[in-house]
């Protein structure tokens, strides 16, 4: 190499060594004495050629995938507060000969976890010979005494681990905690690789970097083989607590990847001593749970009884052996801090040798000679609850001052036994990408181990990668989610390129239509109920834009019409009493607004959004990547709705709302032609048609029925017809006639008019006829499909002209008054008879003989 080539190669190295130094007494993962490290060199030199330009550019596009593909890790429950989750393009890299170690420490790990978690519902072996004292156990929470001598079939009773790891200053791996209750974050982390190894092709695929599928694959099998001696096609589902969890987007990702249908405890029933899922089919036989719901919450009956998101008699199920659940209930026990200052001592008990993985150095208040040492070291101990808790996070002794320091030591001494001491493992610093710009950040890292039980052979597989976090700034003592943080892909990189895997190649093939209606009813309620609120969001704010424009118009609105017509939206939204105030109607300005961004009420056109996006969260993971795109779209005009309104009603009113309707109008565009027009579908379509009947025929009873002079009249019907989108329609269709009785034939009677009566009745019986009608229901025609036939008859059969004609006594259009009321009331009994056949199977559990008078310990 000449002398200049090897100043500038020495130049850069210099350049980038500065850009990522890290803080005394911290290892940096990238740099080793200002020299990249071997491992990074390639990936450090193709950032240098990116650029900052280049990287931003990189990060921006994941970023919009993410979003696009709903991906948010939430931290509060508003459906307009949506955390997109954060993913550094740079990745974590670890080479292929220091992964062994690690991967063998992780399975070693986790078969000691599982050795553990036996004997603690099993003999108790290590509190009979006093290697961890009892009190640890028994005054844990999460120690359930309802699950003594409950056992999954094979030998791992734990199915999930996870640990969480740091690097020190000499450069160990560390595990600084374990995760068994039910591990998240595996999901995050195929979502990173996904998104990752689409905005940096080629880089990965020049870095040879270990897949993850083999991980998932091992899952699919274990979960298989809990059930293979009692069925050939088991049916395992996924346990969530709903669209409000923080991980929900990991609960629908891996439904959708795994194949799984994903189920709230409301879907679970227990009947004749086994859990079913209420599906479209009726009740459907579960016989796997892979639950992500803690375990204290997964039966009411024998667990904690204030929950909601458990299944009434579940753990006799268990205990029965009809169903399975992984991770078993009870081993939440597992993650208790206090456990790893024993994690010694029990590996040598039970595999004679040291663990090949360090755990933290911990000391149990409980133990008297540690609460001590705690005492006179507490400036460099980390001091946390025995028992994990998210509202009692860890204390840092060097961040304290004297007087909380005296305060954390009273709390200590009046519960020693409820409180451990760590020592600082200070992390290691990697390369991140933050504020436009590469700097140095601490990091923590999370792998994931899996039960693999084939073969008669049980051993654990280690995920080949994981799940990085960085902290957002140099000072971050903790790198968590709850307190702030960025992901990373982490990359393990192989010694030779690996044969592509993936479990979606193995769901080739005919699929049995059956797993389509095997829908859980409350996925089916949802996207019924998703439809109905997209087309009565769209419906009342048609209507608002055309009160704004009828009361902004070149002439102007009578007072008479102007009173009927904001009558009309308070009882067509529902937002009562509203305009029925009759002070309000003088100076509308403020009940306008608050008809449409009213937090409190529930009808407001805020509020039916805000209920459109919540039913999109809980079908989540029925929904196609551009649904989720307009979702999100849906979820920022709304965001912009609200600024517009700040200083009252903005100058163009109607205006304000275009953005909203042309998103709806997008959304149902998708639905028809993007939309696999199965059950699911069917279901979003009977919500939608039958929420346009109502409205249109409430519409046509507020403004067409009451008596008004000719010119008035002309307006109220042209104000239903721009509400719907047929005025240009009517005057190019009947030009001179442009009376109520032909109004009514367009809006009623017209067969080519998506939006008329007819129409939507004529579409409801089609696709309610297609439905999987249940075996109970007598023969001839269902209670559904007579109320859609009488008023398929009904409006068929009506005179126009005689519905079109005052009644003198009354001046007002009774027969037509009276008819739209028989149709409101037929579609309304029609979405009850729907929702009492699919939606609702309602029974209590019930006792199983042989279970009773066991004995808890």
């Amino acid at each position: 190499m000449s002398p200049s080539v090897q100043n500038q190669s020495q130049t850069i190295v210099e350049e980038q060594s500065s850009g990522y130094s890290v803080p005394d007494g911290h290892y940096n993962e990238a740099f080793d004495l200002n020299q990249p490290r071997s491992h990074w060199q390639y990936l450090l030199d193709s950032i240098q050629a990116l650029g900052n330009d280049g990287l931003q550019d990189r990060y921006k596009k994941a970023a919009r995938i993410l979003r696009d593909d709903g991906a948010t890790y939430n931290l509060a429950s508003s459906p307009l507060e949506r955390k997109t989750w954060e993913l550094d393009p740079i990745p974590m890299l670890i080479p292929s000969e220091e992964w062994g170690i690690i991967e063998a420490g992780l399975t070693e790990r986790a078969e000691l976890l599982n050795l553990i978690l036996k004997d603690i519902y099993g003999p108790r072996e290590l509190i009979r010979q006093s290697i961890i004292p009892p009190e640890i156990i028994y005054n844990h929470p999460g120690f359930l005494r309802q699950c003594q001598g409950i056992t999954l079939p094979g030998e791992h009773q734990l199915t999930l681990h996870a640990a969480d790891m740091v690097r020190d200053s000499d450069g160990r791996i560390v595990i600084i905690g374990d995760r068994t209750q039910s591990p998240s974050g595996a999901g995050y982390a195929l979502e990173n690789r996904t998104v990752l190894s689409r905005v940096l092709p080629s880089l990965f695929r020049d870095s040879q970097v270990h897949r993850l599928s083999l991980f998932f694959q091992s899952l699919r099998n274990t979960l298989s083989s809990l059930a293979e001696d009692k069925t050939d096609d088991p049916l395992i589902v996924i346990l969530t607590p709903g669209a409000y969890s923080e991980t929900y987007f990991e609960h629908t990702y891996l439904s959708n990847y795994l194949g799984y249908p994903l189920v709230q405890g409301s879907d679970l029933i227990v009947r004749d001593g086994s859990v079913w899922l209420k599906s479209l089919n009726g009740l459907s036989k579960v016989d796997v749970i892979l639950r992500r719901v803690d375990d204290i919450y997964c039966d009411p009956v024998e667990l904690k009884s204030d929950s909601y998101l458990g299944i009434p008699g579940l753990v006799e199920v268990i205990r029965a052996g009809n169903v399975v659940v992984s991770n078993p209930l009870g081993s939440g026990i597992l993650e208790t801090p206090a456990l790893l200052k024993y994690m010694p001592q029990i590996s040598q008990h039970f595999l004679g040798r040291e663990l090949k993985l360090p755990s933290v150095s911990t000391w149990w208040c409980g133990d008297k000679d540690d609460l001590s040492f705690i005492k006179a070291n507490l400036d460099s101990l980390i001091i946390k609850p025995a028992m994990r808790q998210q509202d009692n996070p860890s204390v840092y002794g060097h961040l304290l001052t004297e007087e909380s320091k005296a305060e954390v030591l009273a709390r200590i001494e009046a519960t020693p036994h409820d409180f451990v001491a760590q020592s600082y493992v200070a992390p290691s610093y990697l390369p991140a990408w933050q504020d436009k710009e590469i700097i140095t950040r601490p990091s923590i890292f999370r792998s994931f181990t899996v039960s693999n039980q084939v073969a008669n052979q049980s051993t654990y597989t280690v995920m080949a990668g994981g799940l990085t976090r960085v902290g957002l700034s140099q000072q971050d003592t903790v790198v968590t989610n709850q307190a702030g943080s960025q992901s990373k892909d982490t990359w393990i990189q192989a010694s030779e390129p690996e044969k592509q895997t993936s479990l979606i190649e193995e769901h080739t093939g005919i699929t049995d239509l059956a797993h389509e209606t095997n829908l859980p009813s409350r996925v089916i309620e949802n996207l019924f109920w998703m439809g109905r609120y997209a087309e009565r969001a769209e419906s009342n704010m048609r209507l608002m834009r055309t009160v704004f424009m009828q009361m902004n118009g070149i002439d102007p609105l009578p007072e008479q019409s102007k009173n009927i017509l904001l009558k009309a939206l308070s009882q067509q939204t529902n937002c009562l009493p509203g305009f029925m105030d009759e002070a309000k109607l003088n100076n509308p300005d403020q009940e306008l607004i608050d008809i449409i961004l009213d937090n409190n009420n529930s009808n407001s056109i805020r509020s039916s959004l805000l209920a459109l996006l919540t039913c999109s969260e809980e079908v989540k993971e029925m929904l196609s990547a551009d649904t989720h795109r307009i979702i999100n779209d849906l979820r920022d005009n709304l965001f912009e709705l609200e600024r517009s309104y700040i200083s009252g009603l903005p100058s163009a009113p109607e205006e304000s709302l275009d953005p909203l309707v042309t998103t709806l109008l997008a959304m149902s565009g998708l639905s028809h032609e993007s939309m696999l027009q199965g059950v699911g579908w069917k279901f979003q379509e009977i919500g939608r048609r039958s929420e346009r009947v109502l409205q249109t025929a409430r519409l046509l009873q507020l403004l067409l029925t009451t008596a008004l002079p000719r010119s008035q009249q002309q307006q109220m019907l042209e104000t239903v017809l721009l509400s719907v989108e047929a005025l240009i329609t009517f005057r190019r269709r009947y030009r001179t006639h442009t009376d109520v009785a032909h109004g009514l034939e367009l809006l009623m009677l017209d067969e080519t008019n998506p939006r008329s009566i007819l129409y939507q009745l004529q579409r409801l019986k089609t696709h309610f006829s297609d439905l999987p009608q249940p075996d109970s229901l007598k023969p001839g025609l269902s209670p559904g499909e007579k109320l859609l036939i009488k008023s398929l008859n009904d409006i068929q059969l009506a005179d126009l002209e005689e519905l079109a004609k005052y009644d003198a006594d009354t001046q007002s259009r009774m027969q037509l008054h009276k008819l739209l009321d028989e149709v409101i009331a037929h579609v309304e009994e029609f979405s009850s008879v729907l929702s009492d056949q699919y939606f609702d199977h309602q029974s209590g559990p019930q006792q199983l003989a042989e279970t009773q008078g066991i004995v808890f310990l």
